[in-house]
Formats: structure tokens, C-alpha cells, sequence
């Protein structure tokens, strides 16, 4: 655990490394950030989040540097001088800043992580990677983890999985930054309306390809220069998971699960898309994520019954009442949205690729049960691993004899056997699967 305080503000190069620690002992990024940058001096956050976002996205590349230029491995009591180190070769290698400030702002923030006996060893890895960058480059020219800032294992599942240009079209495109892109809340206006609203203010942005609600930005925001946001007017969400909503075929008058809801982001277009709906009960397994489902219902001025519950232990939550529409956003690795979430390249795992699928085909199984006939089930994820998504559904699909797979007609995505996978794209969408399925006959 870090030695400083809780309440003396951070420099954005120690909060930083607190950060890097931190994710390199398993919490995730998207749970550290918004703690440490309340701690940052407001002029610093924007670099603060630069250098944590940039060192885990190429942390797989930086790891091998620092294991070629620190001679004994730091212990894991000191892992914040590894993530200190960490983000003074990210600024040396990708950001403009002058190398000198970078060496002498991260040398002088071992005294702000209370570990001043590490300013000899921070100062001579720095400088030597300054010294000899040319040559420790030409050393990882065939080091495939180096180049592709992919852990290994990952990059052999997409080589399994996919075209050796689409397998290098999906690293790219995880070692980019995404756009930010906004969902029109069509309740209050027209998407062609909120894109004047965005022109008057000097906000340059364009329509999403696929979605007919979304709308990217040319360059991110903070959120309160969105005319609007605070009124429920729009809401940040990419366009790959704006897809879920008009996938459940809303109709009036419907009772509706979104399983596995928080952040609520599908939640409340669903409640957008079709606000004739009966009800709609948004289910998660965690009580804190869903405090950021009621936030986002609030801000939009929209309803949803809302329950802490695993959604696979159907006695703790259903009351057998069967739905007629189910969106299952299923627990999955996060391989087609890495590059919003660096830092599942050091969190994931293989094992829990196996592990993950498990829980899917259950929970698939289970809300199978809540779902009335003639009623539509749609499986989605955020990986773009088909042993999470494909092969799940089909393995569904093949165990029982009242469920058809409807086709998603649709120009967005590859067709796979069940469904369609969407891959993270420069300037578009996140990685995305999707499998519609409906319920005919008797239930077996």
C-alpha cells in the first residue's frame, strides 16, 4: 500500500504511479481514478490521466524495458517506483514533454511516495533508457509482445481466432485512444437538433455511422461543456453498445430484464428507445455499480426498478413473472474495449477466459427459464474472443429445442454463426458482440 496520506494533494506523477501499483496488484483503473484525481491539483489532472492511461496501454512494451534496465526486480512492497518508472519511460518514449523536466519531475517524486532512497535508481534507469534508446528499441524488433504492446497470450487467441490482418487491425486498434461519442436522448430532441446545439458552441462533431442516436466528437470534453448533460439531454456512451437497445425489437406495453445492467448506460436507452414499455428491471450483482445506474436515471429523468442481485440465482430476484424481452450484457474479458480499459492487458488473464465463458453459458441457461415464449433474449459482450461469444451461444443453441437464433440483418460487424462481431475501429466503435435469440414452443 502507498505511504502517503489521504488528504495532501498529488502530484500528477506520484498519483500516477500510486495508480500503476495499485492496477500491477489487481484493482482495476476505471475503481482507482476518479479517488486519485480528486487528489490531483486541478491543472494537473489532464496530465495526471494522460500518464496513467498511456503507461498501461503500453505497459506489455515498457515491463521489458524495465526488466532489461533494473538489474535486481523491485519488491512488491515497492511496486509504486515500478509504476514511478513506468510513467517516466511512457513520457519519454510517446509524449512531447521535455526529457529533461521528465527525468527531474519523476526523479523528484520518490520523495512524494516517501521513498527517497529510490532517486539514485529512478534517475540512473531514466537516463540510461535516454542513453541508450536506439539500441534497447533494436533489441525488441523481434519481440512480437514489444511490438504489438500485447501480452502474449492474448495475441495468439486473435491469431486463433481471426485473419492475421483483422488479428492486427484489433491490436491497433486497442493501442489507440476511442473517441468520445454521445447518445441523443430522442425523448427531448433530434440528434440533427443536438448537432446545431453542439456547432453554436464551437463543439466539432458528426454522426455515428451505425447508430441513429449517437453522435463523435472530433475531440473529448469534459462533460459540462455539453449543452444539456446535466439535463438528461444526452449521455456518453460508444457506439457499439448504442446497438443493444434496437436489437430487442421494444414494444409497447412489454415487461423488460437488462441483466448485468451497471453502469446503466443500456438501461436508460432502453427506457429511451420505447417508453411505452409495462416495466423494466435492471439487475446487478453489485450494490456500489448500481448507485451509478440510479445516477444516470436520475440525470435523465427515467424510471427502472432497480435490484442487487446475481442474476444466474433466479430465487433471489425473479418472481416469476416472464419477460418478454431480455438484454444480457454478460461478465466478459473486455478484449474489444482495452483501449478505453488499458489496463485489462495486465489484469486479464488466460485462465479466465475458460472461467468467464462458464459463467456466460449459465447465466444464459438460467434467465433462459425467466424469458416467455415468443420472447426475445440478446446476448452481448465486449470481447471480440469467440470462445466468449459465438461459442457459448452455440453450445446454447445446440442443448435445447426451443430456441431459434433470429438473424441480425444489419451492415454493422462481421456475420458470425450466431450472430455479429463488432471490432474496435480508429475514429469509431468498440469491439462488440451480439446473438439475438427467440423463444419458440414449450420450454424443454
Amino acid at each position: 500500500m502507498s505511504k502517503s496520506t489521504n488528504t495532501k494533494p498529488l502530484s500528477a506523477r506520484v498519483a500516477a504511479a500510486e495508480v500503476l501499483a495499485h492496477v500491477l496488484r489487481g484493482q482495476s483503473l476505471s475503481a482507482l481514478l476518479p479517488k486519485y484525481a480528486s487528489r490531483v491539483l486541478e491543472k494537473e489532472r489532464s496530465l495526471f490521466k494522460e500518464i496513467c492511461f498511456g503507461s498501461l496501454r503500453w505497459y506489455p512494451q515498457i515491463a521489458l524495458l524495465i526488466k532489461r534496465l533494473v538489474e535486481k526486480p523491485l519488491r512488491e512492497k515497492d511496486l509504486e517506483i515500478q509504476g514511478l518508472i513506468a510513467c517516466g519511460i511512457y513520457q519519454l518514449m510517446h509524449m512531447r514533454t521535455s526529457e529533461h523536466a521528465v527525468v527531474n519531475e519523476t526523479v523528484a517524486a520518490t520523495k512524494g511516495l516517501n521513498r527517497v532512497w529510490a532517486k539514485g535508481l529512478v534517475n540512473a534507469v531514466l537516463r540510461t533508457f535516454q542513453r541508450e534508446k536506439a539500441s534497447l528499441l533494436q533489441e525488441q524488433l523481434d519481440n512480437s509482445v514489444f511490438q504489438t504492446a500485447h501480452p502474449k497470450w492474448l495475441l495468439k487467441k486473435l491469431e486463433q481466432a481471426w485473419s492475421p490482418d483483422l488479428a492486427a487491425e484489433i491490436v491497433s486498434g486497442n493501442n489507440e485512444r476511442g473517441p468520445m461519442t454521445l447518445r441523443v436522448n430522442t425523448l427531448r430532441q433530434t440528434r440533427d437538433d443536438y448537432l446545431e446545439r453542439l456547432k453554436a458552441t464551437d463543439i466539432i462533431a458528426e454522426r455515428t455511422q451505425y447508430s441513429s442516436v449517437g453522435i463523435t466528437l472530433e475531440a473529448a470534453v469534459d462533460v459540462l461543456q455539453l449543452p444539456g448533460f446535466e439535463e438528461g439531454e444526452i449521455s456518453v456512451q460508444d457506439e457499439a453498445a448504442q446497438l443493444a437497445a434496437s436489437l430487442l425489437l421494444l414494444e409497447p406495453n412489454q415487461i423488460v430484464l437488462d441483466a448485468c445492467c451497471a453502469p446503466g448506460g443500456k438501461t436508460c436507452h432502453i427506457l429511451e428507445t420505447e417508453p411505452g414499455i409495462k416495466s423494466l428491471l435492471a439487475i446487478d450483482s453489485e450494490p456500489r455499480r448500481l448507485l451509478k445506474v440510479e445516477e444516470n436515471l436520475d440525470r435523465l429523468k427515467l424510471q427502472s426498478d432497480l435490484k442487487a442481485a446475481d442474476a444466474s440465482d433466479l430465487d433471489a430476484w425473479w418472481d416469476k413473472t416472464p419477460f418478454d424481452r431480455i438484454l444480457l450484457d454478460a461478465p466478459c474479458s473486455a478484449t474489444g474495449v482495452i483501449r478505453r480499459h488499458p489496463d485489462i492487458k495486465i489484469l486479464r488473464k488466460p485462465s479466465d477466459i475458460d472461467k468467464l465463458a462458464e459463467i456466460q453459458a449459465t447465466l444464459l441457461e438460467r434467465l433462459w427459464q425467466t424469458l416467455a415464449n415468443e420472447g426475445i433474449l440478446v446476448y452481448a459482450t465486449c470481447s471480440v474472443l469467440p470462445e466468449e461469444n459465438d461459442q457459448v451461444v452455440k453450445a446454447f443453441v445446440g442443448s435445447r429445442e426451443d430456441v431459434e437464433i433470429m438473424t441480425i440483418d444489419a451492415s454493422w460487424g462481421e456475420i458470425t454463426d450466431c450472430g455479429r462481431q463488432l471490432f474496435p475501429t480508429t475514429d469509431g466503435h468498440d469491439g462488440f458482440y451480439y446473438a439475438r435469440l427467440r423463444k419458440i414452443g414449450r420450454p424443454v
